[in-house]
């Protein structure tokens, strides 16, 4: 990916944007962890049971298309923030640059995906440490719930260093993991040629989820306002390692197992393979996963609350336990309410939320270079805004959309 450079907004100018969300800076590298550590969620750990028909080579396919067609929506957002003043989320954007029924929209896309995965992050926790301490399933989540709230409720600055930390903890444990599952003598490259094309296209909606760092885009925006020529390469450095990871865990399980042998969790099949170590590493692994990817989530989520509704997230107290309160609750009581059926209902939101992320971006990038307030100091390259480019974005997620409702109702095979 390559940039053009126009000419650079002042610090000055950009730092005073003026919003009820506060401008606080980020390092470069904080702010490619903020990438990575929202996008290595659970996902990652589920992306190689969810191609056990497939095979790697079409999850590979998917991982490479949707990598790179994320990117391109992300740099969307990335050139519509750098034309506004305001500290705006994403559905300040949208209610700016496309009106009040796409900020709507774009709000309750946010909220469906967030609120799914941290559901499923609350649960996750509370089954991962009852496997690694033994502890009841909503103790676990209770304790991996401090952690999680405690840096949401400290703000953007702390977000950043602490998934610049684990982010750093846990590519040395997949890294670990990976050279141990490459030396031992059942592992075979061959595994990795297995498969059947014809279940494809079902691993791209599960690659989707695994690609969720759209929604701190405006994050990071307001964290590289006094440099924000640095915000498009963090974004594109972020989703490289991003990709590198999310196939490297796959890639390792498939050619240690092979795909009739896949667990629902990869951390189990390393577990069963390499030894209590590797199971004791890889859990580990898959709860900094959970904590970093919450953080990304809920931070992004607690922002667009305060920007929907006006709050005044980082200087007025009340305001901010508010929407803290929308952030943390409701993920914890649903993952122990027990109704099921709210699963099937948010899958079928989520699939539409991602149509919405895949349109929005470019309905405001083209009315905030029309209507932005000030010359970027970057901005896409001719060819990322070609509308052949757009036109496949637009059918790709359109067409998932369809597949995905059809299998939910047995129409097509979902293949799994």
């Amino acid at each position: 990916m390559s940039y053009e450079t126009s000419w650079p907004a002042s610090a000055k100018t950009a730092t005073a944007r003026a919003t009820g969300v506060k401008a606080k800076p980020l390092s470069f590298v904080e702010g490619v962890a903020m990438i990575v550590g929202t996008n290595i969620g659970a996902g990652v750990l589920s992306i190689a049971y969810a191609a056990r028909k497939a095979g790697f080579m079409p999850l590979l396919f998917w991982l490479v298309v949707v990598g790179l067609f994320t990117t391109v929506t992300m740099l969307y957002v990335a050139e519509a923030t750098l034309r506004t003043r305001a500290h705006l989320q994403l559905s300040g954007l949208a209610r700016r640059y496309v009106g009040r029924p796409g900020s709507w929209l774009m709000f309750a896309s946010v909220c469906v995906n967030s609120l799914g995965a941290l559901t499923a992050y609350m649960s996750g926790s509370g089954r991962l440490l009852q496997s690694l301490l033994g502890l009841p399933p909503s103790l676990g989540s209770l304790l991996f719930f401090l952690p999680a709230a405690g840096v949401l409720w400290l703000g953007l600055k702390a977000i950043g260093r602490s998934e610049k930390v684990i982010c750093i903890c846990m590519v040395l444990m997949l890294l670990l993991l990976v050279g141990a599952t490459f030396l031992q003598p059942v592992t075979q490259l061959a595994h990795l040629l297995e498969g059947n094309w014809l279940y494809m296209i079902p691993v791209f909606n599960v690659v989707v989820f695994c690609f969720s760092a759209q929604y701190i885009v405006p994050e990071m925006a307001r964290g590289f306002s006094n440099k924000p020529e640095q915000l498009p390469k963090a974004i594109v450095t972020g989703m490289a390692i991003t990709f590198v990871l999310l196939a490297l865990v796959p890639l390792s399980v498939i050619a240690l197992n092979g795909l009739a042998n896949v667990s629902e969790v990869a951390t189990l099949s390393w577990g069963e393979a390499l030894g209590n170590w590797a199971f004791f590493s890889a859990n580990i692994f898959a709860l900094f996963a959970m904590l970093t990817s919450y953080w990304g989530l809920g931070g992004s989520l607690l922002t667009n609350i305060g920007d929907r509704f006006n709050w005044q997230v980082d200087s007025a107290a009340r305001q901010r336990l508010m929407a803290m309160l929308l952030v943390v609750l409701p993920p914890f009581l649903l993952a122990y309410s027990g109704l099921v059926s709210f699963v099937n209902a948010l899958y079928i939101a989520g699939v539409f939320s991602g149509v919405v992320l895949s349109i929005m971006p470019m309905l405001i990038l083209q009315n905030a270079r029309k209507q932005g307030d000030m010359q970027p100091s970057w901005q896409c390259r001719a060819w990322l805004t070609h509308p052949i480019i757009k036109s496949v974005i637009v059918l790709l997620y359109l067409a998932s959309a369809i597949y995905a409702i059809a299998s939910l109702f047995n129409l097509l095979p979902s293949g799994w």
